[in-house]
């Protein structure tokens, strides 16, 4: 799997013609396929240049941030994917991307995972091209160029195009050194517009040159603003026979950076280490037997070579050390299992004890301390039932266990009424219209009977 970064800069160079001529020449071999991410933070210019607007922007890249949060990334790429192949067949597809670039912030924890998204599709047999546009390698955007296995910054060899990249590229080295795998991923495709040839170019900025497309705004214009890409005449133009050539080259550069990175990042296998074996605490070690590596004639052994050496007596078993003994409580005898340490442990004489008042209730219980030898089989109490010794009687060695139903807690809300607002009073009736001329009409004069004669 290659990772193709297609970077832009100041100046409109065309990184994203660049890219979509790499995405439409890319050399594919049987059962292999290569993807177009639009990453550019600036929004994206393919939906409504190269597909002409025939295709709504409802799918894209603004779409995985939502899903990335609830951990649906994987799923949802497969969703808003295009197929831009010319036949059809699903060999090359297009992640669109920004509609607006207000939605560039909301991504900033999502590049990452899609970077992880990306790569995990090399079983499937796809390659990936991610268009940066002009500030793609800045920010939490850079992570996809450190995690790409090539980084083509598009430039014009154009004075003002070689000017405005050289500072861009320099912060670009030293970042591919410092956090990424290396600035040997770094490369120049150049847009041959101006008077200054690949190797002066390369000499200057001290990078290789990974291809140079030719400069053809006929061509060039199929690519940014639609048109038929599969004419005969724009398959076979010198924009497109250069593309193809400048794929076979990154190819080439990644499939090399591949094979001198892969040992270094795969760390060698170490032996694993055992401890040396101890013996065991309850067993002797064996005796240590040299092997003699000469063989010695059967005519030449002596009567004490013959002599059987004499077996070692094995070594006493290992004896844990005796318990301490602990004076059991009153009125229970100790548990004797055979002599402990050379000695028989004597029971212990019951001796008498006073009775003992029932203590108060407020006094704080101790717990019982727990008993250090095995119990002696008997009915266990139900662990409900409570011991209270009568008064005047003999103290059974258990002290009284308190058990109090804790107080009941409501936690339902008591209902508040809720305050009674002032009602406005109700609006006075609307009048009724006088009788007579309506108001803005002129009434003529009147005459002498009072009658008003009014004005037509």
């Amino acid at each position: 799997m290659t990772v193709v970064a297609v970077l832009g800069g100041p100046g409109a160079p065309g990184a994203t013609s660049s890219a979509l001529a790499l995405l439409l020449s890319w050399p594919l071999r049987p059962g292999r396929r290569v993807l177009l991410a639009e990453c550019d933070p600036d929004g994206g210019a393919i939906l409504a240049g190269a597909l002409e607007g025939r295709v709504e922007a409802v799918y894209g890249l603004r779409n995985l941030a939502v899903a990335d949060r609830r951990g649906l990334l994987a799923q949802t790429l497969w969703e808003q994917l295009l197929d831009v192949s010319p036949q059809g067949t699903g060999e090359r597809l297009l992640l669109p991307g920004l509609t607006d670039p207000t939605q560039a912030p909301g991504l900033a924890y999502t590049w990452e995972p899609l970077v992880e998204a990306l790569r995990a599709l090399e079983p499937d047999g796809y390659d990936v091209i991610l268009d940066l546009g002009r500030s793609g390698a800045n920010g939490p955007m850079a992570v996809l160029t450190r995690r790409a296995d090539v980084v083509a910054a598009t430039v014009r060899t154009t004075l003002r195009g070689l000017s405005a990249a050289r500072p861009r590229l320099a912060a670009l080295r030293e970042d591919l050194d410092t956090n990424g795998t290396g600035a040997d991923s770094l490369g120049l495709l150049l847009v041959a517009e101006g008077p200054y040839p690949d190797h002066e170019v390369s000499r200057q900025f001290q990078l290789p040159v990974l291809g140079s497309l030719a400069h053809a705004p006929r061509t060039a214009r199929v690519l940014s603003d639609g048109g038929d890409t599969t004419d005969r005449r724009f398959i076979r133009s010198e924009l497109m026979r250069t593309a193809r050539t400048t794929a076979d080259r990154v190819q080439q550069l990644a499939d090399g950076r591949r094979r001198r990175l892969g040992p270094q990042t795969q760390p060698a296998p170490q032996a694993r280490q055992l401890p040396p074996q101890q013996p065991r605490p309850h067993q002797a070690p064996a005796p240590h037997q040299p092997v003699n590596q000469q063989a010695v004639p059967s005519q030449q052994m002596t009567q004490q070579q013959m002599t059987p050496p004499q077996a070692t007596p094995p070594a006493a078993p290992f004896a844990p050390p005796p318990p301490p003994y602990q004076q059991p409580p009153h009125g229970q005898q100790p548990f004797a299992a055979g002599p402990v340490g050379g000695r028989t442990p004597q029971p212990y004489p019951p001796q008498p004890h006073p009775p003992q008042p029932y203590p108060p209730q407020d006094r704080p219980q101790q717990p019982y301390p727990p008993q250090a030898y095995p119990q002696q089989p008997g009915p266990v109490p139900p662990p409900q039932q409570v011991h209270r010794p009568q008064p005047g009687g003999q103290f059974t060695g258990e002290w009284p266990i308190r058990v109090d139903s804790p107080p009941q807690i409501s936690y339902t809300a008591p209902y508040i009424a809720p305050p009674v607002a002032p009602q406005p009073p109700a609006p006075a009736p609307f009048p009724a219209p006088l009788p007579g001329p309506f108001p803005g009409q002129d009434d003529g004069p009147a005459d002498g009977t009072g009658e008003v004669h009014r004005a037509r």
